[in-house]
C-alpha cells in the first residue's frame, strides 16, 4: 500500500511539534480526561452538525469526527493493495489535520506504537501496523483519514465561547455502525436548553467556511 497516503508515523510527535506553541488552562471543562464534543445547531462550516471524541495528549488535544463517513472505501483508495477491498465499511473522515493518512482506530492496545484513546480503544498510525490490521482483521477497526488538533488551552476556548456541547466519551461511539444520525440524536439528548449559548463571533473563510479556533477548515475528502 502507498505509505505516503497511510502512514502518520510518529504523528503525535508531530503534532506536538506542530501544535506545542502556546499554554492556557482549561477553564470551560475538565479536559484532563476525554471528551464527547457535539456541535451547537448555530456552528458552520466543516464542523457543522459533527460529533467527536477529543483526547488528551501532552497538554493538547487530538480529535476525530465521529459521523463524517466518506464515500470511498480502501479498496477504492488503495487498489493495489488486495486485502483492503475486504473492509466493508467506507473510509470516515477524522478531521483536517494529516488527511492525506489513515488511522486505523481498534478495540485492544495493538502494540506497533499504538496512542491510546480511552478505554479499551486504541489509534494506529504506524503504516506495516496498519497494513497488518487490515489483512488480519480488516473489519474489526475503523479507518479514519485525518484527525483534529488542538494547541494547549484552544478547546477550552471553544468551549466557553459555545461552539460545543460537551458530555462524557463513550468508546462504543468510534465503532458505531451507522453515524448518519447521530449528531441529531445527541442534539435532542442534550435538549435545547442545556446547550451552550452562541455567542463566539464567527469568522469567514473564503467559501463560507468558520474558523474554528484558529484551524482553517478545508473541504472533506
Amino acid at each position: 500500500m502507498e505509505a505516503a497516503m497511510k502512514t502518520a508515523a510518529l504523528f503525535v510527535l508531530a503534532l506536538a511539534a506542530a501544535l506545542l506553541l502556546s499554554v492556557g488552562p482549561a477553564r470551560a471543562q475538565d479536559l484532563e480526561k476525554p471528551v464527547l464534543l457535539v456541535a451547537v445547531p448555530a456552528l458552520q462550516g466543516l464542523y457543522r452538525e459533527t460529533t467527536l471524541i477529543a483526547v488528551p495528549v501532552a497538554g493538547a488535544h487530538i480529535g476525530f469526527i465521529l459521523n463524517r463517513a466518506s464515500a470511498l472505501k480502501l479498496g477504492v483508495l488503495f487498489p493495489r493493495h488486495e486485502p483492503s477491498s475486504k473492509v466493508v465499511d467506507p473510509v470516515y473522515f477524522g478531521g483536517p489535520e494529516m488527511s492525506e493518512a489513515v488511522f486505523a482506530v481498534v478495540h485492544g492496545d495493538p502494540g506497533a506504537s499504538a496512542l491510546h484513546l480511552l478505554g479499551g480503544v486504541f489509534v494506529v498510525s504506524n503504516a506495516a501496523a496498519v497494513d497488518r490490521i487490515i489483512e488480519q482483521t480488516p473489519n474489526e477497526a475503523r479507518y479514519f483519514a485525518g484527525f483534529v488538533g488542538w494547541r494547549p488551552g484552544e478547546l477550552a476556548k471553544e468551549i466557553e465561547a459555545g461552539y460545543w456541547a460537551t458530555g462524557e466519551a463513550d468508546e462504543s461511539l468510534f465503532f458505531r455502525p451507522d453515524t448518519s444520525g447521530l449528531w441529531k440524536e445527541l442534539i435532542e439528548r442534550f435538549g435545547g436548553a442545556s446547550l451552550p449559548k452562541w455567542h463566539a463571533r464567527e469568522v469567514r473563510e473564503p467559501g463560507g467556511g468558520v474558523a474554528v479556533g484558529g484551524r482553517t477548515p478545508i473541504a472533506a475528502r
